[in-house]
């Protein structure tokens, strides 16, 4: 634990001083340990470097305040250590694929980029409830039947409590026994935000779609390449998981992401729910 101490450290004091000149020596200094010990450290936690971090807490600052404050964009750039409106402009857009006035007039705050403070809970959950490096995996087409539905991030549960009234109707179960939530309509990920609706299909693994019943819908995975993470523990943490996923890795991976469903993958591993030792995957589809 003593390096988790560190690390909050260094957290705090980034935190503190976000809208000034600060560098990786003076974060280093103030965790008490060497650049190079910091740096490592830093990587092999979060999975990415001190730097990006630093910059995508900045704009994630700025991106709150274009939504919930009347700051003219020039106070909000400079507030948050950027030169220039322009640098901060530019740095905007890179991350949220709109300007900071288009962002603010849109009034939505988005998923991916949102870089949120690592506190020390969700610090433990990065470092023990998930996979920061995905495996990068080839999947043949896999085929899905269950139901389809409409619901927001905070309100998928209620979709899955259908499909369990379902279940035992559906044809052809695949000897595999592995259940699907397949997201339908992320592909603007850049748009997505908590309280969105968004297209689901739940269901199990199936051999053919011969004779489904009324109300049971087919679904085929596209064959492809897909970033694998696994998420342990509770389920109900596996927002921390996303956010991870859209604030972080999806900033700084090389992979470049396709257009097909991302989906998540229940399996064996999974125990439940409510299960501190379940596991899940998350399959985000990537060229």
């Amino acid at each position: 634990m003593e390096y988790l101490n560190t690390f909050e450290r260094a957290i705090i004091y980034i935190e503190n001083h976000l809208g000034e000149d600060i560098n990786v020596s003076d974060v280093a200094k103030e965790a008490g340990y060497s650049y190079y010990h910091l740096t490592r450290i830093f990587q092999s936690l979060l999975g990415e470097n001190i730097g990006n971090y630093i910059q995508k807490r900045r704009l994630s600052n700025g991106a709150k305040q274009l939504l919930y404050s009347d700051k003219k964009i020039i106070s909000i750039a400079l507030e948050n250590g950027f030169d220039s409106p322009e640098a901060f402009s530019r740095a905007f857009k890179a991350v949220y694929r709109v300007s900071p006035k288009e962002y603010r007039n849109n009034r939505l705050e988005v998923f991916i980029g949102n870089k949120k403070e690592i506190s020390m809970d969700l610090l433990k959950h990065i470092t023990t409830s998930i996979t920061v490096q995905p495996e990068i995996k080839y999947i043949d087409d896999i085929y899905v039947a269950g139901i389809h539905g409409v619901s927001s991030i905070n309100d998928i549960y209620s979709l899955w409590q259908r499909f369990e009234d379902v279940v035992d109707i559906i044809p052809n179960k695949h000897h595999s026994k592995r259940t699907f939530g397949i997201c339908e309509q992320l592909q603007e990920t850049h748009t997505l935000n908590y309280d969105m609706d968004f297209s689901e299909v739940i269901g199990m693994e199936v051999t053919c779609y011969d004779n489904l019943p009324d109300g049971i819908v087919a679904k085929t995975i596209p064959a492809g390449k897909y970033a694998v993470f696994t998420h342990r523990g509770l389920l109900s943490e596996i927002l921390k998981t996303y956010e991870y996923i859209w604030g972080t890795w999806v900033l700084i991976t090389k992979e470049v992401l396709d257009e097909r469903a991302d989906f998540e993958l229940y399996d064996k591993r999974f125990l439940g729910r409510d299960n501190e030792q379940s596991e899940m995957d998350i399959y985000i589809p990537i060229k």
